[in-house]
């Protein structure tokens, strides 16, 4: 009886590395091959986890979108901690956050050894590179705003909500182009549009 539940246990510890170890190599993944820091990785991140792995619901990975951009610290690290917790607790969290963070971390150290600043402008190759990288970069943010945008279930009385605020935010106007106070906003009418309709049946 005693050998069955050893089994039992190593088969259980086993798979619980091997998801932890999937959970790192993904994320490894994403921090490798994303240009254009956070919201370039986006779409990477949700073809991963939500199309590829199935581990989270679309509707569930637009939450902590949401959560990761509201949060202060960069928003790779934010949305890896928030899926790795969603996924594996806290565990999960430190492990996706790793493999975020690990090949941006070897990447720069390799470029501060090897490599310096005029180097890198002067050398042609690296810089026909990085100006091939450009406008993949530019279609890896649309996609995730696409994409969220049809999650969101944006309508055609709301979808002129984003291309305001965007407007707004882009314009030098001190306070009211404060990103900030378009998430507080947000917030404050999301909660009313969910809560006015529940005071409403109560009432009656």
């Amino acid at each position: 009886m005693s050998n069955n539940n050893d089994k039992i246990n190593q088969k259980e510890d086993s798979e619980t590395v091997t998801s932890l170890s999937q959970l790192f190599l993904s994320f490894f993944k994403i921090g490798a091959f994303t240009f254009g820091g956070g919201w370039a990785m986006i779409s990477i991140i949700e073809r991963e986890i939500v199309d590829k792995h199935n581990w989270i619901k679309r509707s569930d990975f637009l939450d902590l979108l949401a959560i990761a951009q509201s949060l202060p610290g960069i928003l790779a690290v934010n949305i890896a901690t928030a899926v790795g917790d969603k996924v594996r607790g806290g565990k999960g969290s430190i492990i996706a956050s790793l493999g975020t963070i690990l090949p941006s971390f070897l990447i720069i150290l390799c470029i501060a050894i090897f490599l310096t600043p005029d180097m890198i402008k002067n050398n042609h190759v690296i810089s026909s590179i990085f100006m091939g990288i450009r406008p993949a970069v530019v279609a890896l943010i649309i996609a995730p705003v696409i994409t969220s945008a049809k999650a969101a279930r944006l309508k055609w009385k709301t979808v002129w909500i984003p291309f305001v605020v965007a407007f707004m935010i882009s314009m030098d106007l001190g306070f009211v182009s404060n990103p900030i106070l378009y998430i507080l906003l947000g917030g404050i009418f999301g909660f009313l549009v969910w809560k006015i309709p529940q005071f409403k049946t109560n009432k009656q």
